[in-house]
């Protein structure tokens, strides 16, 4: 079955607005129910996890569930999406992200616009946020190309550990990363510190594609395979 561009670009900006707003609303459920940050963490990773699982599985085969401009670029640089059409993709997911946050907001009857004041700065941060996305990235290459059936699951498992093993909680989303600045909550971040995360996605993604076009090319059935010694 395939569908045409609108149905598409609807599909990325809702996916994207329904993943922010998950992030953000869990956010800020958890920073109520909990004083303890690192149980309000966990309370935003969950919810995080399980709906990239839900969104890949059930917009997957309208739009490729990208919800990422990070990930957009990856398939255009790779002459799986057209460049006109990875543009409009692009725009659909920062509307859809924007959409996401003042949803959330209006669910938790705070203000709409917010302009968000939480430092998310300096090189370890920036270190983590390459990582995150490099690793994001980096899955969803390999998956597609080793267990495609398995991507709603990788993914949302990968997002889920990110978490918690970059210092950064894992953005890995300049789509997110941007509509999160608009929220003063417990999973913003301030729009001054955006640039740089951004850069770091992009760079993550970067390099994700370089290692797996080499790890994950077709082997070159002409040459014999290598040999360990003591096993011929």
């Amino acid at each position: 079955m395939t569908f045409d561009l609108k149905r598409c670009l609807g599909a990325e900006a809702l996916g994207t607005a329904i993943l922010v707003a998950t992030v953000v609303g869990s956010g800020i459920m958890a920073d109520r129910l909990s004083d303890d940050v690192a149980v309000s963490l966990l309370g935003n990773t969950i919810p995080t996890g399980a709906i990239l699982v839900v969104l890949i599985s059930i917009l997957g085969p309208i739009s490729g569930a990208h919800f990422n401009p990070a990930v957009t670029m990856v398939f255009a640089a790779r002459r799986e999406i057209e460049p006109s059409a990875a543009a409009l993709y692009v725009l659909a997911q920062f509307a859809g992200g924007l959409a996401g946050t003042f949803v959330a907001h209006a669910m938790f009857d705070l203000p709409i616009f917010q302009v968000s004041e939480t430092l998310r700065t300096g090189q370890g941060q920036w270190i983590a946020e390459t990582v995150a996305t490099f690793g994001l990235v980096f899955t969803i290459l390999a998956g597609l190309r080793l267990r495609a059936d398995a991507i709603p699951s990788l993914v949302g498992l990968y997002i889920t550990a990110a978490y918690w093993f970059t210092a950064s909680t894992s953005f890995a989303n300049p789509a997110v990363a941007v509509a999160r600045a608009f929220s003063n909550t417990f999973s913003g971040i301030r729009p001054t510190d955006v640039p740089a995360f951004v850069a770091a996605e992009v760079l993550g993604a970067l390099v994700a594609t370089a290692i797996a076009g080499w790890l994950l090319a077709e082997q070159n059935t002409s040459t014999s395979p290598i040999k360990v010694k003591g096993t011929e």
